[in-house]
């Protein structure tokens, strides 16, 4: 089980950068002091990274958001009502997952995100996708490098690397280096619940693509490995993740595992 470490990060004087092995990656990270900018490398833990994000960004948002808010919880329907196309941020997109998560159980929220993701397509595009990418090393190594440009509004900066899928070595893998849903929300039954399993279960299930995805909850990073079939819920190491205690506002510290794991 990964255990996570909230010390903050002592940067050397000057900002100069510092080298930190973390996670399960041999390799290092290296990151910089302060906040990062948007085109360079996340902030530490226990630091936020700052983004600008442009018309477009916020338009996905805005997209997303509104969508979301039919399955959230009428707490904040207030909230909804004010809210125009324009006046959803990154902030906001999270918060509506948040109330969506309000009152449903880990398969019902996972639902809904797939719900939500269906209805972004036109008719008949998941059969297309089908056809267009067939699960091939190519179709994998393709949707890879899409992933890099097309979702950096909402997991933050991430690059193509090469992995091993059933004995083949292929550049289907996308490292995003610390992940801004997680990083933001600083709950792991969000990451697991609103982006892993249903992400995992679209492109497997609906596209016909294998995706399997591997958050790493100590320094917020992910691995996405097209080609790859995802593990059984019960046998992957995120259903057995205790809570951010310190930085989740819905956090069950006397429990072992995220309560919004269970079933």
């Amino acid at each position: 089980m990964v255990v996570l470490s909230l010390q903050p990060l002592v940067c050397p004087p000057h900002g100069n950068d510092s080298l930190i092995r973390r996670g399960r990656r041999s390799s290092g990270y290296v990151l910089r002091c302060g906040i990062a900018e948007p085109s360079g490398e996340p902030a530490p833990l226990g630091q936020k990274t700052q983004y600008r994000d442009g018309f477009l960004e916020k338009a996905f948002m805005a997209l997303f958001a509104r969508k979301m808010e039919k399955f959230a919880s009428s707490s904040s329907s207030n909230q909804s009502k004010s809210n125009g196309f324009w006046d959803y941020d990154y902030e906001s997109f999270v918060n509506v997952s948040k109330r969506v998560m309000q009152g449903r159980s880990r398969k019902q929220q996972q639902q809904v995100v797939r719900e939500v993701l269906l209805s972004m397509l036109p008719p008949g595009a998941p059969a297309q996708f089908r056809k267009l990418f067939p699960p091939t090393k190519w179709a994998a190594e393709f949707n890879a490098a899409l992933t890099v440009p097309f979702f950096h509004w909402l997991v933050g900066p991430s690059e193509v690397v090469e992995v091993e899928v059933n004995g083949v070595k292929q550049r289907s893998g996308v490292h995003i280096k610390k992940c801004r849903y997680l990083e933001n929300s600083g709950c792991v039954g969000m990451c697991v619940n609103m982006c892993k399993v249903p992400t995992q279960d679209f492109f497997t299930n609906e596209f016909g693509l294998p995706l399997t995805m591997n958050p790493n909850f100590e320094d917020m990073s992910c691995d996405m490995v097209y080609g790859q079939v995802p593990p059984p819920f019960e046998e992957d190491p995120v259903s057995k993740q205790p809570c951010y205690a310190n930085i989740c506002s819905m956090a069950n510290p006397s429990n072992t595992v995220c309560p919004k794991l269970q079933a």
